[in-house]
């Protein structure tokens, strides 16, 4: 009980929570006594204070490895800004910048180190890494690990290899989404079989699943928005749809943004905190979007498309209420949503044939000859490939990551290049300049004092690292350099994601090209097994929504929510809205003024709660307030 009181008071002390939640603890006592560890929690379940609290703990650098950037970023500034020494290694840092990281690791300067799992590879990296004095390693995203997880990464099939760098350092394996195949491919592909497992319940018995057939969605989108207030993501398939929607949200008059991979990532941090911070109501986004966010009161989660697996959608959906209160997470299906599921397996798994042909495009496109490539790494300009060869992208990407499964080649599309900057005058120029902003002029002192070489050639740069010099926040220094760009005093080049591919083996021919069926037919299968749990989901009208979630994680005993759109349908509407009428007029008389996003009841819908307003309003029981809330007639 003694580790329990050290635990609580970090928690209190860091965070401000006086207890832990869930299995929380279950967790933190497992792995700070030295046990390898499974932690299956669902979205929104407080994953990383499981590692982050025993870490403070223990003596010693906690390893944390994750695939994606974006969480890695946001977990260290939050520690950061906690006082808690922590740093991210990933690509787009200068190789300098990942030196002095790794050997302030190696000398106790940082109690958190983020890497992603390709890090393994660097022989730099595992040559430091026997040096540190590892507490414990913490696998985040852990389904990443098995072939029959909805977001396999080949990178992960190296983190066995931890057996031999840290032998002896125990590992915490974390994951929102995992069936028992899964749970069982995370243990063997470790080669910790003796990984104890605390499993937390997926009920979220504040989220009301809702599928609504519709012929018109936007329209739908629409009124769903009206009738739901408050903080919303919409999730879309494709960029276009994104920026369409939002677009056309806009216009009706909803405020809203739209976020996708493709905007440049200082682009895609403002539009983040914007909403965060609930300047703008919702988020148009793709699945680039949501992990790592921190908000709690997204009282709504829309899809526009259906995901392609229960696993995606559990998650996304599960970015919903998050701060306990009734949320939404509705999924709007047309009967032409079925044939274009279908369609995707094609698109996925194109023929073998195909996969082969891009294989040898690949080679012409980068001018590399049979026996040569090998280790080589070349950036990849996916548009110029496809008109070059009169490819269709979404083909040509579902056979990059096939080739990436057979080991041939490795395709990265989330890899950051870091900002360049260089100047465009002469340095006796400078201080001749007089139309500088106080903000320039620090921008540009900075600048001469951090980096070398700046007028000569570019110098990879930091905003973030500027800003701290200057007082900045990272945006304010990126609308500096860029006004310094149109004032050609500086020539500044944003950061940007620049796919990348790897050559991991000398070029072979294209007959000689071998796909074995675990890269194609087997995953195929499983692809196609998710795609038709999807469309059970989204065309079932006799199972409760939550029930046939729960089921397909393996809670076979869980009980009807009560308030899904299956489970309300059977009841009598007319006995629903007088209910959920006497609810809203009771909570009303309790805290004697609604607010607008406070007037639908648990356990009832929007289309109830909106039915029994009007009945109230209408015979004077309640009367509407001039900011739009709701008070007791008297």
């Amino acid at each position: 009980m003694e580790d329990d009181e050290r635990y609580r008071d970090i928690l209190r002390r860091y965070w401000g929570y006086d207890n832990f939640r869930g299995i929380q603890l279950d967790i933190i006592r497992s792995i700070g006594r030295g046990c390898d560890t499974i932690g299956l929690m669902p979205t929104g379940g407080g994953k990383s204070i499981t590692f982050q609290v025993p870490a403070l703990a223990m003596e010693g650098l906690c390893l944390v490895v994750t695939p994606l950037i974006a969480l890695m970023k946001d977990q260290v500034a939050r520690l950061r800004q906690l006082g808690i020494r922590a740093a991210a290694i990933y690509s787009g840092l200068a190789a300098e910048e990942v030196a002095r990281q790794l050997d302030n690791c190696v000398f106790g300067g940082y109690k958190f180190l983020y890497v992603a799992p390709e890090r393994l590879g660097s022989e730099a990296f595992r040559r430091r890494l026997g040096h540190m004095h590892v507490s414990f390693v913490t696998i985040d995203e852990a389904h990443c690990l098995s072939q029959w997880g909805f977001d396999f990464r080949p990178s992960y099939l190296n983190l066995c290899q931890l057996n031999e760098l840290l032998p002896g350092v125990p590992l915490l394996a974390l994951t929102a989404t995992a069936t028992e195949r899964v749970l069982t491919d995370i243990r063997e592909v470790l080669k910790r079989p003796g990984m104890r497992l605390f499993r937390m319940s997926f009920e979220r018995t504040n989220l009301s699943y809702v599928v609504r057939p519709t012929t018109d969605k936007a329209a739908q989108l629409v009124h769903i928005l009206r009738s739901v207030p408050g903080a919303a993501i919409v999730y879309t398939r494709s960029r276009r749809g994104a920026a369409d929607t939002a677009a056309m949200l806009t216009r009706a008059g909803i405020p809203a943004l739209y976020y996708h991979a493709g905007l440049p990532p200082v682009e895609r941090d403002v539009r983040q905190d914007d909403w965060q911070q609930g300047h703008t109501r919702v988020m148009v986004a793709t699945n680039a979007f949501g992990m790592g966010i921190d908000k709690a009161d997204v009282r709504l989660v829309v899809h526009m498309d259906l995901p392609d697996s229960i696993e995606a959608y559990f998650q996304e959906a599960g970015r919903a209420g998050r701060d306990g209160r009734r949320a939404y997470a509705v999924l709007l299906y047309s009967e032409a949503d079925r044939a274009k599921m279908l369609r995707r397996v094609a698109d996925t798994f194109p023929p073998k044939e195909f996969v082969q042909r891009v294989y040898s495009s690949l080679a012409y496109f980068f001018q590399l000859a049979v026996g040569d490539g090998f280790g080589v790494t070349y950036e990849f300009d996916l548009e110029r490939f496809c008109v070059n060869f009169k490819y269709f992208p979404t083909r040509v990407l579902s056979a990059l990551h096939i080739l990436t499964r057979t080991g041939l080649i490795l395709y990265r599309d989330e890899e950051e290049g870091a900002s360049r900057v260089m100047f465009i005058v002469q340095r006796d120029e400078l201080y001749n300049l007089h139309r500088l902003t106080p903000r320039m002029d620090r921008v540009i002192l900075s600048l001469l004092r951090r980096y070398t070489g700046l007028f000569s050639d570019y110098a990879f740069i930091d905003e973030t690292l500027i800003g701290r010099d200057c007082g900045l926040t990272p945006h304010d220094v990126y609308e500096t350099l860029r006004l310094l760009t149109l004032e050609r005093i500086v020539h500044y080049v944003p950061r940007k994601n620049v796919p990348r591919i790897t050559f991991l083996q000398r070029r072979v021919e294209e007959s000689r090209v071998v796909i074995p069926p675990e890269v194609y037919e087997t995953r195929r299968e499983q692809y196609v097994t998710r795609l038709n749990a999807m469309l059970g989901y989204a065309g079932g009208t006799d199972c409760c929504r939550s029930r046939y979630l729960l089921a397909y994680f393996g809670e076979t005993a869980a009980a009807d929510c009560d308030h899904c759109d299956v489970c309300l349908s059977r009841r009598p509407k007319g006995g629903r809205i007088e209910a959920a009428a006497a609810a809203i007029e009771e909570l009303a008389r309790r805290r004697g003024t609604l607010a607008p996003d406070e007037t639908t009841p648990d356990g009832f819908a929007p289309d109830e709660a909106g039915a029994a307003l009007q009945m109230l309003v209408r015979s004077g029981r309640l009367v509407r307030n001039a900011d739009g809330g709701f008070t007791p007639a008297s």
